[in-house]
């Protein structure tokens, strides 16, 4: 037992190591930025990206077997999938850079940072008074879609699954604050859906990054593979008549930013709620497996189940079944909008 005991505690040490050297190594970077030529930290940028591409190999491999089971027959060469894969990565490197780069950027430089496409959509939804659900995804610069937004005045929530350890998540916390962003934690569940229905409430506008497609009770169509989907997303629509708006933030070929809002998604009216949000979450997923695949180089190929060759078609995972029920349920306890 006291052997065991050491080890749990070596354990802690050293994953309370890693965060903190995360948290010293964040604060020293973003304080350094402003001290030091821009083209200077691109360099330094892209030689950790390279870095980085070949130590962090488990990625990269993970990265490389996702886009092989949904993209071989489109790109049948296995060099030019790996051409792939090293553009995703170079783009998670820049959109960590840009993100790093907004704490000493004021509003007026945000925004003149960020082409914004599509403003007359949001200004029409936030008129209804029941909120906006901006559905988005791990795609281009995803994390400067609420700095723009906020740096407009535009009231902006994010969802986000914060790591176990509290300093960290909370420096991360007070950043997203520091540009506009109220952040909702993802977990506690029930707490998540209480913080998300208030900021709905307020005529806020709360981005629900859908395509973690690794648990879930609904399977979807996604790039010819059956996969699982939360039914978070659809519910909350359903249930609240929040309006749904397809937001990206795409970096185009001169190395600009524009974020696009894109037309409401109107959610399925089915026979029931259950076929409702089915048919909603088979929407929301075609909407976003139309943007990865115009620009399938700036998204990360990180959210598929690690095993899709052990994925069954047939039957979701029961433990995440029960996880998604409880969601719903917590929906409808806590109240709809109306």
């Amino acid at each position: 037992m006291a052997r065991l005991s050491r080890r749990a505690g070596l354990g802690h040490f050293l994953y309370d190591l890693r965060y903190r050297f995360g948290e010293y190594a964040l604060r020293g970077f973003i304080r350094c930025l402003r001290y030091i030529p821009f083209r200077a930290v691109e360099l330094f940028t892209s030689l950790m990206t390279w870095a980085a591409f070949y130590l962090v190999w488990r990625y990269r491999r993970r990265m490389e077997e996702n886009i092989s089971a949904t993209l071989s027959r489109e790109i049948p060469d296995r060099a030019e999938r790996k051409t792939l894969v090293w553009r995703a990565w170079q783009n998670f490197a820049r959109t960590v850079l840009d993100t790093t780069a907004l704490m000493h950027c004021s509003k007026a430089e945000i925004i003149a940072m960020v082409a914004l496409v599509g403003e007359e959509h949001l200004e029409t939804a936030l008129k209804k008074g029941k909120g906006v659900l901006a559905l988005s995804a791990h795609l281009g610069s995803f994390t400067m879609i609420g700095a723009r937004l906020a740096a407009s005045g535009y009231p902006f929530s994010v969802v986000v699954k914060h790591p176990a350890h509290k300093r960290f998540a909370q420096l991360t916390d007070d950043y997203r604050s520091q540009v506009g962003i109220h952040t909702i934690p993802a977990k506690p569940r029930r707490e998540a859906v209480r913080g998300i229905l208030k900021a709905l409430r307020q005529n806020r506008i709360v981005l629900v990054l859908a395509d973690e497609f690794k648990s879930g009770d609904i399977l979807v169509d996604f790039f010819g593979l059956k996969l699982p989907a939360p039914r978070g997303p659809a519910t909350l629509a359903l249930r609240t008549g929040a309006v749904t708006l397809p937001m990206f933030a795409i970096r185009q070929a001169d190395d600009s930013l524009t974020l696009s809002i894109g037309a409401p998604i109107e959610p399925v009216i089915g026979d029931d709620l259950d076929a409702s949000v089915l048919a909603t979450t088979a929407l929301y997923t075609r909407h976003l497996e139309q943007a990865i695949r115009r620009y399938r180089s700036q998204w990360n190929w990180l959210g598929l189940p690690r095993r899709l060759d052990k994925l069954s078609p047939a039957t979701p995972l029961q433990s995440e079944q029960a996880k998604q029920t409880a969601s719903a349920a917590a929906i409808r306890k806590t109240g709809t909008l109306s």
